[in-house]
């Protein structure tokens, strides 16, 4: 299966269709009627499509096992035609889509099954899904090329040509993901007065995102975070609480990161960990969400 670990658990939604067409009145009416020798068409299909929405993983081998939170089924006549209309809910780290068409699906097959009997010219037709709602696909990529991003690595060791360059490199990629072009790179020592004149020179210079590596820790030079968060205008600590219980699900390390974020000016400011791991994780953990802070930080609502 794909891994999906790097993934963070949002509300999913899915709406999948079938349709069930007969071939003549009195099949619908003998549905109507619950007179199908079977027993009740729509209330034991509904059961048979509830038990395939649970079991997608089970028949189709890529599927995550997932928690289903909320799925309903319903049907509606049209003629000679019956719409399964499906809907799955999830909070989870991939979605629902599969599992709401495989419930319509096994819906469908489940009432071809009651109604062969009465009907030999019953055809299902359009298994197809209708929307879905949730994770990195409902968040808009409008925008992003306008960002100007400045990526800072603070370590004393690279600064001096001991060491060399991984976590800032790993940030650059995971941006690059994201269609985010970088328009500074800077690596500079564990010193407050660096640290701070680096986030002053590209607030001041109408950058909309700096992002520090390096420094967050509790060795005595990781400062990073004491030189930035007196800067800050307006402190979000919600952004990191996020990305500290995401870490802390992958490694119980993740504790004692002591990384902030938040506006300078303008300017969104974030300070990340310093190995390579921890930076990669963090970026998971706030990207592209983070970047609807542009939007509400310009005054446009909530989507």
């Amino acid at each position: 299966m794909v891994n999906i670990t790097h993934k963070s658990s949002t509300l999913r939604e899915a709406i999948a269709t079938a349709k069930l067409t007969v071939s003549k009145q009195a099949t619908i009416d003998a549905i109507q009627n619950k007179s199908v020798p079977k027993g009740d068409v729509f209330e034991f299909s509904r059961a048979a499509g509830l038990l395939a929405i649970k079991k997608t993983s089970d028949v189709i081998p890529d599927c995550h096992p997932l928690p289903v939170e909320f799925a309903s089924i319903k049907h509606s006549i049209d003629g000679l035609s019956i719409l399964i209309t499906v809907e799955v809910h999830t909070i989870y780290k991939t979605g629902v889509e599969v599992e709401a068409m495989h419930g319509a699906a096994i819906t469908a097959l489940t009432m071809y099954d009651m109604l062969k009997p009465l009907d030999n010219g019953v055809e299902i037709a359009a298994v197809k899904l209708e929307s879905k709602k949730g994770g990195k696909s409902g968040i808009s990529k409008e925008g992003r090329e306008d960002l100007r991003i400045a990526v800072i690595v603070c370590s004393d060791s690279i600064a001096a040509g001991n060491n060399a360059d991984a976590s800032g490199k790993t940030i650059l990629q995971k941006l690059e993901q994201h269609q985010l072009q970088v328009a500074a790179f800077d690596i500079i020592p564990d010193d407050v007065a660096s640290i701070q004149a680096k986030a002053k020179q590209y607030s001041s210079e109408g950058y909309h995102l700096i992002l520090f590596t390096g420094g967050t820790g509790l060795s005595p030079r990781d400062v990073t975070p004491d030189a930035v968060a007196p800067m800050l205008d307006r402190s979000i600590p919600g952004i990191m609480e996020a990305a500290r219980n995401y870490g802390q699900q992958r490694t119980p390390y993740a504790m004692f990161s002591r990384g902030v974020a938040g506006f300078i000016q303008q300017t969104l400011v974030l300070t990340l960990p310093g190995s390579p791991k921890g930076a990669a994780e963090t970026m998971d953990a706030l990207f592209p969400y983070v970047l609807h802070l542009f939007k509400v930080a310009a005054g446009m609502r909530h989507d």
